[in-house]
This record gives C-alpha cells, sequence and structure tokens, in this order.
C-alpha cells in the first residue's frame, strides 16, 4: 500500500486529508510542525509528501529545503489564495506541483494519485537499464537522475518528467501547452511559472553554463526544443 505523509499545523484538515486518501486505498502519517516531518521521514519509506507553507517557527520552504537534501520524493505544496510568489518560490525550490487553500478534496485526491503514480513508474526496476546518452548528458530512466558535466543528480518526478518528454522529442519544437498537458497531464491556463521553474532547476543540474544553455533551449514566443545537436 502507497503511504503519504502530511505536513500540517491544521490537525483537522490532516485527519480529513488522512480519512480520504484511506479511501484511495493510500496510508497517510500526519506531523504538526517542519521539524517532526523531517524526522519522521527519516522513519519510514513514503511515496510522497504534502507540505503547508504556512507553519510557525520551520516553515514549509525550510522544510521543504531540508527534504530536498536528502530526497527527490514528489511533494505537493498547500499555498494561501492569492499568494503567486508562494507558488513560483516553492515550484523554484523543489516542489512538485501546489494546491491553494481552501481546495476541493477529489482535486487532492487526483493530484496525489497522480504524483504517485509516476513517482512509482519511475523508480521500478524491470531488469533492463534504460538510457538515453547525449554528449556530455546522460539520462537513467531506472534510477530517475542524470549524469552531466556539473555531476549526477537524482531528479524530482516532474523534472525528471519534463526533462524525458523534451529529450523523446529531440529537436522538435514544443509548445509550452504541449509540454504542460504532458507533463502535468492537466489543460493548459497559461501560467508558465510551473514549465519555468522546472526548466530553470534542470539547467542548473545540467549546464556547464545556465545562463547559455546547451541542452534545453528556449525558442522565444513559442516554448522550448531539446537540442538536435548533441
Amino acid at each position: 500500500m502507497n503511504e503519504i505523509l502530511i505536513i500540517d499545523d491544521d490537525k483537522q484538515l490532516c485527519a480529513l486529508i488522512k480519512r480520504s486518501v484511506l479511501q484511495e486505498g493510500i496510508e497517510a502519517d500526519c506531523c504538526y510542525s517542519g521539524k517532526s516531518g523531517l524526522l519522521q521521514l527519516k522513519e519510514k519509506e513514503y511515496q510522497l509528501v504534502i507540505l503547508d507553507v504556512m507553519m510557525p517557527g520551520f516553515d514549509g520552504f525550510e522544510t521543504l529545503a531540508q527534504i530536498r537534501k536528502e530526497s527527490s520524493l514528489p511533494i505537493l505544496m498547500f499555498t494561501s489564495k492569492n499568494d503567486s510568489a508562494s507558488k513560483v518560490r516553492g515550484l523554484r525550490a523543489g516542489a512538485d506541483d501546489y494546491l491553494t487553500k481552501p481546495f476541493d478534496m477529489d482535486e487532492l485526491i487526483a493530484r496525489i494519485v497522480s504524483l504517485i503514480r509516476r513517482y512509482t513508474r519511475f523508480n521500478q526496476k524491470d531488469g533492463q537499464i534504460r538510457t538515453f546518452d547525449f554528449d556530455g548528458l546522460s539520462i537513467d530512466f531506472d534510477s530517475h537522475s542524470i549524469h552531466s558535466v556539473t555531476g549526477d543528480y537524482e531528479l524530482p518526478p516532474k523534472e525528471f518528467d519534463l526533462l524525458l518528454f523534451l529529450a523523446k522529442n529531440q529537436g522538435k519544437i514544443l509548445t509550452k501547452q504541449q509540454i504542460y498537458e504532458s507533463v502535468w497531464g492537466e489543460e493548459y491556463v497559461y501560467d508558465d511559472s510551473n514549465i519555468m521553474a522546472v526548466i530553470s532547476r534542470l539547467r542548473k543540474k545540467m549546464e556547464e553554463n545556465p545562463g547559455s544553455p546547451r541542452y534545453i533551449q528556449t525558442v522565444k514566443g513559442v516554448g522550448y526544443r531539446f537540442n538536435k545537436e548533441v
């Protein structure tokens, strides 16, 4: 059975989410502070973390930064209504998705299931080594990682999904709508912050000079393309 960890100081909400995901065959543990959540992550293996931005003391951003030092687990962040700055900050710091409070429980469940499915798919071992090899860059399907001139990195789900989608379409110009609907699996609503944040994080890991990218090229006014020359 899949298990998730909820880190939120709202105890009633945590209990509600726990009951709701159990109906989908997903178990949940709850922690009510960032520090207790980090300790719990060391005790058990989870497939997803739900993390609230607004917590007293050790807030969601600090907790996110600590998790990302150790793990590529999918992280869904809760943000406040109309707080676009927190959404962008969370995505840039390594969150895979966000949901604004108050939210519809069915939508939360759908996002949880989608993130877990993507994560488990790319972490299943099938006995075959599957890689994409380019000039100076190797993408390993099974270990969910890349090797580049800047080092070795295990990628969080959204980063890996987006990179793989671009690499599979090497040389093809892909619109932001195509990228978003393929990687996020949702209708595109002309919000580029998700895509831009993930590509920015990828470039920092892949590129010798992120300001002049070699692999993921920006096609101004259209979208992105994985360089056909590498």
